[in-house]
């Protein structure tokens, strides 16, 4: 999410910020290229190709934080779930979930919800830690022998990760510091005119009024102040389960053993959690109520968005994403949209078996590619698309976020990972405005935002055209992608690629090319 990277900017002093094209519309993720000049997912254009023709509702599953069921533009397209009667305590579907009317919580148990959670890096070295104290490291086997220098590697990541989430949060405390100070000298307000004026007291005041300078080209200073506040929690909250034993809190508040991967009925059915910021933004994407007069338009017109909340504040449980998947394919998600990923993992297979099971029952998955202007082909994020045994999932779409700017310097976002083999396109991902808790709209930014723009087409499609099968719908996405001949930028370098060097399609999605295609060659 945008809120994301200015967390990051901010925590490290960087010089990159998100900037959007000047004066791009609140809806530029739904222009075309062809008729607006603005690489956005062309639905627009791809409704009025479909005018006078007939849909059918198409569930999206979105796995993530949780969602605001009640925002007034997303509450009429909330999955409701016909075969069980709300608050009766009683699972009348018979199908493992009481009163999962709208979905279902894999963090939640009769009274509490998770909302910070441990990083999968520290729930690796605490497993080898346990497992190798009071051995003698000197005797040990050949494969324990592996497992002890794997251990000291992951080891030396994690304390480094600890070391600069210390020195993000004195960051965040001395930038908070400086704008006190600022206040001060202005007369009690915060403003890029207030920050100009003021006259830095030190070298270090000198280099923040740079940053937030830059940071105030393109947020407001309330939105600074709430992107502060939020990184400060943040940061805390991961500080926090640095020295917390996860497990036995997630036990403890949920009533699950996180390694039992044989138990999938756990959770609770409370679908908004702590924080629903970024599951609301993602739902707003896909299928925010079209033609109401509210807010936003969603990109699918004859959705209905199923809740799954497992996707905390630090790293998701594999086993909780995969049950997430499992209980969207058992319970009619036609799409399942994943803006989440991390880069260790722990019970990869079990994933992996959910990943086929979506398969087999022809169910499309969405995911972003992630936000750290890293090459996917050479540093692989999880879930991911490849199987342990080498097998890519016909099933899986992996997206790119791209920007609304005309220039091609700028229209990949800097943040996108990107990857020859491993991404297959782009799609809007950079100042996207869409739902948030409080019934209120926000702008955000991430290839968070590009999946849900995907699933949104997806989900599209799969209700104008429902014969087609998911791999049918994803091999049509790839091949409709328009195709761009500029070189653009390589996210987080100053190289310059042709987009094939950086997605397998060397293009931006487009739903109006599909339909097109759709259109001129009937089944």
């Amino acid at each position: 999410m945008k809120r994301l990277f200015l967390y990051l900017s901010i925590a490290s002093f960087s010089t990159s910020i998100v900037f959007s094209q000047p004066n791009a519309p609140l809806n530029w993720y739904v222009k075309s290229p062809k008729k607006d000049g603005i690489y956005g997912t062309a639905a627009e254009e791809a409704y009025a190709l479909l005018t006078g023709r007939k849909s059918v509702p198409v569930i999206v599953g979105v796995i993530d934080s949780g969602v605001e069921t009640d925002h007034p533009d997303l509450k009429d397209v909330i999955w409701v779930n016909k075969g069980e009667i709300s608050g009766n305590g009683v699972d009348d579907d018979h199908n493992g979930y009481v009163d999962d009317v709208h979905g279902w919580s894999f963090l939640g148990g009769p009274t509490e919800d998770i909302g910070d959670e441990s990083s999968e890096l520290k729930r690796l070295v605490f497993i080898d830690k346990k497992y190798f104290n009071g051995k003698d490291t000197s005797k040990l086997g050949a494969a324990d022998l592996e497992r002890y220098a794997n251990y000291k590697k992951i080891k030396a990541v994690y304390d480094k990760e600890l070391l600069d989430n210390q020195m993000s949060y004195q960051n965040i405390k001395l930038i908070s510091d400086y704008i006190a100070n600022v206040k001060q000298q202005s007369g009690g307000s915060f403003s890029k005119e207030a920050n100009k004026n003021y006259t830095p007291a030190n070298e270090r005041e000198e280099k923040i009024k740079k940053r937030l300078g830059l940071i105030l080209m393109a947020y407001s200073p309330e939105q600074l102040d709430a992107e502060l506040a939020g990184a400060k929690a943040s940061m805390e909250g991961q500080m926090k389960m640095a020295n917390v034993d996860a497990d036995s809190l997630r036990t403890l508040m949920v009533g699950d053993d996180p390694m039992d991967l044989s138990n999938r009925y756990y959770g609770c059915n409370r679908y908004e959690g702590p924080d629903a910021m970024h599951g609301t933004h993602v739902s707003g994407i896909i299928g925010a109520v079209r033609g109401n007069g509210l807010g936003i338009d969603g990109i699918a017109s004859n959705v209905q968005i199923m809740v799954l909340r497992a996707v905390p504040n630090g790293d998701e449980r594999d086993k909780d994403v995969a049950n997430a998947i499992r209980y969207a394919v058992d319970n009619g998600a036609k799409v399942i949209n994943m803006s989440f990923g991390k880069y260790y993992v722990l019970h990869k297979a079990y994933v992996d078996e959910a990943i086929q099971y979506a398969l087999d029952h022809d169910v499309l998955l969405i995911h972003a590619a992630g936000n750290e202007s890293k090459n996917k082909d050479i540093e692989t994020s999880f879930p991911t698309r490849k199987a342990d045994n080498g097998k890519e999932f016909a099933n899986w779409i992996e997206v790119g976020a791209s920007s609304s700017s005309r220039s091609p310097k700028k229209i990949i976002a800097e943040f996108s990972n990107y990857g020859a083999t491993t991404v297959d396109f782009f799609a809007p991902g950079v100042d996207i405005y869409s739902t948030v808790p409080d019934a209120k709209y926000e702008d955000a930014s991430g290839t968070s935002m590009a999946c849900p723009a995907t699933a949104g087409v997806a989900a599209l499609i799969r209700s104008y055209f429902p014969n087609l099968t998911a791999v049918e719908v994803k091999d049509l996405l790839m091949k409709t992608a328009t195709p761009y001949k500029k070189k653009v930028v390589v996210p987080g370098t100053k190289k310059k690629a042709k987009l094939k060097e950086l997605s397998i399609t060397g293009g931006f999605l487009n739903a109006a090319e599909a339909v097109k295609w759709l259109m001129n060659n009937p089944r």
